[in-house]
């Protein structure tokens, strides 16, 4: 959306009463089919590996095409729905998801693999601002609160459902059924989209700048190229350098153009609001540590423990069990003490957490392993809640719009970069670790490139290989920690002096 998007959408007529329902039914289902996307490939990866000889920087770049792309285009794919019509915008958006998952599903070719997931992303970035929009854009006032808030609770239980799902799919079929679930939801939704949802635009919306979206795509891009790549190239590799160096250069162009802009995608001098500020880098870096960390525990705990995908899914649950008494409580604590304790301690507690599994090893039992994450869903619910509040509540009733806008970015920023960092530093420790030494050098180039293809070499390959991936994790979730550490410290020198209701 816009960062100069208008309150509500006044050229669209509220839906019917009795077709409220299926409207925001269609809408939650559109929505959770592209946040559950996000997630639940990381529970195929080790399958995936196998299947495609994917190396661990192609299996990044898997995972992170879609979450890149999502990120990328959230913004000017938002206001091309407000501009055009949301629902034209969700019957494009999921027409494309939908036929890159079936393409998808009949490819072993990890580089098409990557070409399509980014191609779902253009879909889902398309789909996931309509969903919201046609819900404050059709739905009457008295309607209005329970539909975002239905909204939400799908935004936030999707990924773990996408986990479970998948890791169901997986005890039953291969990978490509996760493509083939896609594509029946994207079918589903199409279809109800067809059926029942309204159509519903802003007339009078600035143009779509272009120029702008065009900047933050490719510094975005560029950027995170340079850091996937760079573990295989080198850092000090004249590409990883240079796109490291041209990636920033387009982002602080973006931010010039978009200081000159009337009509911005995106207007920097939001960030002048100190809570504003403080919820966006909190929900950046919490989605960043997220979906870092599920990249890295998925094959710890299928490749290194040998457990199975749904085993995998279900030894996430004490992180679930945590968050959600967490997320109902923080708002009664931020009522009584105010925003900034609750939030920075549960800032604290993920960071003390991702910290504590650098103690985890390969023979660790499954009770530290929960005694772990049963905190880190604790500090996820404790911060979630008052970021997200912190970004609506310090703008406006006309900019709501660039608030829930600005939080979709966040997370889908956060999991993409998270993806690309902690991916990197996960695979430049795995290959500075692994011990080839005496193995011939097809042997050894295979045994470096993941650790699923060093699986399938036996002992003693594969357990040199097992041992340096725990080794790598520990850097890898010890540089998350350090990342929502000091995010804390950020939001709790931003919130200095901020009272317990209006943070002003």
């Amino acid at each position: 959306m816009s960062a100069t998007a208008a309150p509500p959408d006044r050229a669209a007529a509220p839906a019917p009463a009795p077709r409220h329902r299926a409207v925001l039914f269609v809408t939650c289902l559109a929505l959770a089919t592209v946040v559950a996307a996000m997630a639940s490939l990381n529970v195929a990866l080790p399958d995936i590996a196998r299947a495609t000889g994917g190396s661990q920087t192609q299996l990044s770049w898997i995972i992170d095409a879609y979450s890149l792309v999502f990120a990328a285009l959230l913004l000017p794919a938002g206001a091309f729905g407000d501009r055009f019509g949301r629902r034209r915008a969700l019957l494009v958006g999921l027409t494309l998801f939908g036929a890159g998952s079936g393409l998808a599903a009949l490819t072993t070719d990890p580089d098409a693999l990557i070409a399509l997931r980014a191609l779902l992303g253009v879909g889902a970035a398309l789909v996931m601002p309509a969903t919201l929009s046609t819900i404050t854009g059709t739905f009457p006032p008295e309607r209005r609160a329970r539909g975002v808030a239905a909204w939400a609770a799908v935004a936030g239980a999707a990924a773990m459902l996408g986990l479970f799902a998948s890791g169901t799919l997986l005890e039953l079929w291969s990978w490509p059924s996760i493509f083939v679930l896609n594509v029946l939801l994207a079918v589903l939704a199409l279809a109800g989209t067809l059926l029942f949802v309204p159509e519903s635009a802003e007339p009078d919306a600035p143009r779509l700048d272009v120029v702008g979206a065009l900047l933050a795509v490719a510094g975005l891009g560029t950027l995170v190229f340079a850091v996937i790549e760079a573990p295989t190239r080198g850092w000090g590799d004249p590409l990883t350098f240079g796109g490291t160096a041209a990636g920033l250069v387009l982002l602080a162009g973006f931010v010039r153009w978009e200081l000159r802009r009337r009509h911005p995608l995106l207007d920097p001098r939001l960030f002048r609001e100190r809570r504003f500020a403080a919820g966006t880098l909190s929900i950046t870096c919490q989605f960043f540590a997220f979906f870092g960390y599920l990249f890295v525990i998925m094959q710890y705990l299928q490749l290194v423990r040998e457990r199975s995908a749904l085993a995998a899914a279900v030894a996430l649950l004490p992180m679930a069990l945590g968050m959600m008494p967490a997320a109902r409580l923080s708002p009664r604590l931020t009522d009584r003490f105010g925003a900034r304790g609750p939030w920075v301690a549960g800032l604290l507690l993920i960071a003390g957490a991702l910290g504590a599994l650098g103690l985890v090893t390969a023979d660790s039992s499954a009770w530290l392993l929960a005694g772990v994450l049963f905190p880190l869903g604790l500090g996820a619910g404790l911060a979630m809640t008052p970021a997200t509040t912190a970004i609506t509540e310090a703008l406006p009733p006309g900019l709501q719009n660039v608030g829930s806008a600005m939080n979709d970015l966040a997370r889908e920023l956060g999991g993409a970069l998270g993806i690309a960092v902690l991916g990197s530093v996960l695979t430049a420790g795995y290959r500075g670790h692994v011990d080839v030494t005496g193995l011939p050098p097809r042997v050894a180039d295979a045994a470096r490139s993941s650790l699923a293809a060093a699986s399938r070499l036996g002992p003693p390959v594969a357990d040199r290989a097992r041992t340096a991936f725990v080794d790598a994790m520990h850097l890898t979730v010890l540089t998350a920690a350090g990342v929502v550490a000091l995010a804390a410290l950020a939001v709790a020198l931003l919130l200095r002096g901020t009272t317990a209701r209006t943070g002003r």
